[in-house]
């Protein structure tokens, strides 16, 4: 895959869940980040999503999920104004038939590198990778689901309103099934193998929900966690990428305690 050249700032935000919870939980995940979106069009910081934007996101032929038009209306004007924002799909919201790419989104189903100040930095999801060489294979269900024909069929059998209602609640499963699975210590270990044995000198994921970072003497490996609960995000700005956090009654982004990050040589 190339490799894309950004400039910094930068803002790396991933698993939102929009759509997950109660009626009130979702207004104030969603107003925040509207919230947020806001504070980077002012303070001219890109965003890259990576994925699980969306709780449960499948696009049918001629029809869309109801979730975050709000949400989706603004981003569309920040994508305007700077320019398609990368996303990169996980494995909630990667049904995509091309509404968000018309909302100005560039839409990644695998991972990007990217060089930012000429540090080359990987960008994923975490739910695993297609390509082998990676080692990082993704659970078979997560295959099944991202298969063309498992898609076709799906929309084929279900109208629109029953498929997005089964997906919906299918996806409540998935992350329980997530929560009871040693995601954390798979994609630390993978990040340092990656990390030790390429020219990569940064790595950010999501996926696994547990905000960290990691140095190591060849590289660093930091997890954005979950925006949804920790409100955390990796920023980089002046040659360094550090975890914080969206503070609301500030609206500002905030260090993230740093008794939350693991430092190894």
């Amino acid at each position: 895959m190339d490799e894309l050249t950004i400039s910094a700032p930068v803002l790396f935000i991933s698993d939102v869940h929009l759509g997950g919870f109660s009626h009130s939980e979702n207004a104030r995940i969603e107003s925040e980040l509207i919230q947020l979106i806001q504070y980077c069009r002012n303070s001219e910081i890109q965003i890259v999503v990576l994925g699980d934007l969306f709780d449960y996101w499948m696009e049918f032929p001629g029809h869309v999920p109801s979730l975050g038009r709000s949400l989706l209306d603004r981003f569309e004007a920040y994508n305007r104004e700077w320019g398609a924002t990368l996303y990169i799909t996980g494995n909630h919201d990667y049904w995509t038939r091309g509404h968000l790419a018309g909302r100005g989104f560039h839409i990644i189903s695998e991972y990007i590198k990217l060089s930012v100040d000429e540090k080359k930095i990987m960008l994923l999801h975490g739910d695993g990778l297609a390509d082998a060489s990676f080692d990082l294979r993704r659970p078979l269900l997560h295959r099944l689901l991202r298969h063309s024909d498992f898609i076709t069929w799906y929309q084929r059998l279900l109208s629109p309103p029953l498929g997005l209602w089964i997906m919906k609640y299918f996806s409540r499963f998935n992350r329980w099934m997530d929560r009871h699975q040693n995601h954390e210590a798979i994609l630390s270990g993978w990040a340092r193998q990656q990390l030790r044995h390429s020219e990569l000198d940064l790595i950010i994921a999501g996926h696994d929900h547990v905000p960290r970072r990691k140095q190591f003497s060849f590289g660093r490996y930091i997890n954005i966690g979950t925006f949804y609960k920790h409100r955390t995000m990796a920023f980089y700005n002046n040659r360094r990428a550090e975890l914080v956090y969206w503070q609301p009654g500030t609206q500002s982004l905030q260090p993230f305690d740093s008794a939350n990050t693991i430092e190894d040589e």
